[in-house]
């Protein structure tokens, strides 16, 4: 039978000075297959730090690796278009306010795309800008015309096909060029940075978004207010497609990389204005009378009398 003191706990010291007191003994590790003691790593500089919340960096990577891992369905399935459209309330209402409150510095991918590109958001803007077009257009040309006796207010319907052609247009040609010039240019230059299509069209659709409450105010009859309203609208969202882009092309020739920013602001500009001026400052004459000249008969008639 076993003494007493045999049954009782035995501390042991250091596994380190057993092993240096011992080099026989036997050592057995009880942790799981896939861990590894954990080392004591260097101390990580603050500004490395500021770097990465700034851009996202860690979270954004790790997400993105993690995403490279989860199993696609075959494009003809329902499964993998389910995929574009799955988002939450909340992270389509912070796309937005990151496409409203552009920071420099900030990349809008990094920071609100590129852990879940979707298709939702860019998709029920683009819908909403464009009946906000239409209907703040017809709007806008009743309210000019307002009291006016020969005016009759006739709704034109087909403001929103012309708009959703131009609008949808826009959000989709624009992102797939500009997605094939950075592929082009990422195989002459290895260390640029590349988006995928789905994120470029991300980021154009949201920052579509600061024109739906534009187009609304467009209603206003004061030109000065609307150019006012549109060079704004351009400021904000035009600063979130140029910040976005800039580090893709930075690396690049400093010619071809300023040429590409400019093409992104100038085709955007295009549209705000070309917009405004095509459906709210064009000219109306439907409403005005027709004059047909009627001969004078009351002389005629005297003189017949």
């Amino acid at each position: 039978m076993a003494a007493v003191d045999d049954l009782q706990f035995e501390e042991f010291g250091d596994v380190a000075t057993s092993l240096a007191a011992n080099p026989d003994a036997t050592t057995i590790n009880i942790e799981g297959p896939g861990e590894s003691p954990k080392r004591p790593g260097p101390p990580r500089g603050s500004g490395r730090e500021e770097d990465d919340e700034l851009l996202g960096n860690d979270d954004s990577d790790k997400t993105e690796l993690l995403a490279g891992q989860k199993k696609s369905s075959p494009f003809w399935t329902f499964e993998y278009y389910q995929t574009f459209f799955d988002v939450d309330t909340y992270q389509v209402f912070d796309r937005i306010k990151g496409s409203l409150l552009p920071i420099p510095g900030k990349n809008f991918v990094r920071l609100y795309i590129r852990s879940n590109p979707d298709l939702y958001g860019p998709f029920w803007i683009c819908a909403t800008l464009v009946f906000a077009i239409a209907i703040s257009g017809n709007l806008s040309n009743f309210l000019i015309h307002l009291g006016e006796k020969s005016y009759h207010y006739v709704p034109e319907f087909r403001k929103v096909s012309i708009a959703a052609t131009v609008i949808y247009a826009y959000a989709w040609l624009v992102p797939f060029a500009l997605w094939g010039f950075l592929l082009w240019r990422n195989s002459k230059v290895m260390n640029i940075v590349s988006y995928s299509f789905l994120e470029i069209v991300c980021v154009y659709g949201y920052s579509l978004f600061i024109y739906i409450p534009t187009a609304i105010l467009w209603i206003i009859p004061q030109k000065a207010v609307r150019w006012i309203l549109v060079m704004m609208a351009l400021g904000i969202s035009g600063s979130v497609l140029a910040m976005t882009f800039w580090p893709a092309v930075r690396e690049d020739n400093r010619r071809v990389a300023l040429a590409t920013i400019v093409t992104i602001v100038l085709l955007h500009t295009l549209l705000s204005v070309g917009c405004l001026a095509y459906f709210f400052d064009a000219p109306e004459v439907d409403h005005l009378p027709t004059t047909a000249v009627v001969p004078n008969q009351t002389v005629t008639a005297a003189k017949s009398s």
